[in-house]
């Protein structure tokens, strides 16, 4: 039997991918074996949003040449669409497929190395997927946003939004096999629509169709430009009981200058009034989002502002990233003025801002009672963690069987970044049913 090991960097898009491509060398009779192992094929599903991704990606694929010099090495995914794109090769990689083929890895292999294309003596065993209770739904992909720091429209060049019938279909999929949460993501999640393949619906109106699935409770929104965040899609997490009242919003500056340099397609404040309407809308609504900091030009004024925005909206969750030049992207037309270690304090500054904001939010939970989601065991014997609703780890004793189980729990402590809780209802034995949304129009 053939051997296939799989690595995937970057976002959730790419995580949900690299479990498709999992399946079909499954299907096709290749054993599954972790990726730092001994394979016939190593499949590296890369990154490219920065230079770090570029350089890990890189690596993965002379670390799987060296761990077997005979191994076909596959890679697809962003960095070897850009290397495509440049004409130019990977050390360690003899097979590049680029992001519009990349569902068809399996096949672009097997056409490299007949020689592993045979029948399976057993049946395939499909893999489970990681982290049975949670799971990503691709819907979307594609981007035309063409900010000025970013690449994915030149990587993943194809607007594409997979049918709705598909969706539901793996959806119920899910829920039979146990998953209890499903992330609902896309390269540009909020361009779901008809315009590029949906059959029917837009985004606000595929979420509720997800979320009335048999056996899912939770249904949570990966993330999206504000711009696409419309009237109809508040409505649905004000109203829905199983879409999660959390939202990443992807901001990148509080500064309205630097949001214009960066060819962002709003300024700040239309971000704070649809933060505002979101928290009026839907109360106890988590806010996450990325902050970028040391974009060439940026002053120190400027960044003064950002970090003052961000403590004024007082996000959940923040991801700050230093700024790193990305090919063919408008801002590496630019000068990148900013001293590396001009941005490392940046970005330490605007950590301590987010991380303290994220305290407070987890601080104000305390003594509430809420359901978490139990997702594993963790922090030794008898313990077992998961999320709240709004996107809160917290860690509580309990039963490893719980696994899949809405729990309520108590949260009795901040601890570091979490919450240490105290389960103090029955357990369900059966994990919870949808109970449904108030009708929506004729799905065309």
């Amino acid at each position: 039997m053939p051997v296939a090991a799989l690595t995937t960097l970057g976002c959730k898009v790419n995580q949900y991918e690299t479990e498709r491509i999992a399946e079909d060398f499954a299907r096709a009779g290749f054993q599954l074996t972790p990726f730092d192992a001994p394979a016939d094929v190593y499949v590296i599903n890369s990154c490219s949003v920065t230079e770090s991704a570029d350089r890990k990606s890189r690596y993965l694929a002379r670390k799987a040449a060296r761990t077997n010099p005979g191994a076909l090495v596959v890679m697809t995914g962003c960095h070897s669409q850009q290397v495509l794109d440049a004409g130019g090769s990977i050390e360690g990689a003899g097979l590049l497929v680029p992001n519009h083929e990349k569902m068809a890895v399996l096949r672009h292999a097997l056409a490299a190395r007949p020689d592993l294309d045979m029948p399976s003596s057993s049946p395939a065993t499909l893999p489970p997927r990681p982290h049975r209770t949670r799971a990503t739904l691709k819907v979307q992909d594609g981007c035309e946003h063409h900010c000025g720091f970013c690449q994915i429209p030149l990587t993943r060049k194809v607007m594409d939004s997979r049918p709705w019938e598909e969706i539901v279909d793996e959806a119920r999929a899910l829920g039979r096999a146990g998953t209890r949460e499903v992330v609902v993501t896309g390269v540009c999640v909020g361009a779901y629509g008809p315009s590029t393949g949906s059959g029917g619906p837009d985004l606000a109106r595929l979420l509720p169709l997800i979320a009335d699935q048999p056996g899912i409770d939770r249904v949570r929104l990966s993330s999206i430009q504000p711009i696409e965040v419309t009237d109809a899609l508040v409505d649905v997490f004000a109203r829905h009981p199983r879409v999660c009242p959390h939202l990443h919003l992807s901001c990148q500056s509080g500064d309205d200058t630097v949001l214009r340099a960066m060819r962002r397609p709003y300024d700040t404040a239309m971000f704070r009034a649809l933060v505002e309407r979101l928290r009026r809308d839907v109360p106890g609504i988590a806010i996450t989002t990325d902050l970028i900091v040391g974009y060439p030009g940026e002053t120190d004024a400027q960044h003064a502002s950002t970090v003052a925005f961000a403590r004024d909206i007082a996000f959940q969750r923040t991801h700050v990233f230093r700024y790193s030049t990305r090919p063919r992207t408008h801002a590496a037309t630019l000068v990148d003025d900013v001293p590396d270690d001009v941005k490392r304090a940046r970005h330490a500054e605007l950590q301590a801002v987010v991380d303290a904001s994220h305290r407070e939010f987890v601080a104000a939970r305390i003594g509430r009672t809420m359901d978490v989601l139990v997702e594993g065991g963790e922090g030794g014997p008898g313990m077992v963690a998961g999320h709240t609703v709004d996107y809160v780890k917290v860690r509580f004793s309990g039963e490893r069987h719980w696994v899949g189980r809405i729990v309520p729990v108590r949260l009795l402590a901040p601890d570091g970044d979490e919450a240490l809780g105290e389960c103090v209802g029955a357990v369900p034995v059966e994990p919870a049913t949808p109970v449904g949304y108030l009708p929506l129009a004729t799905v065309r």
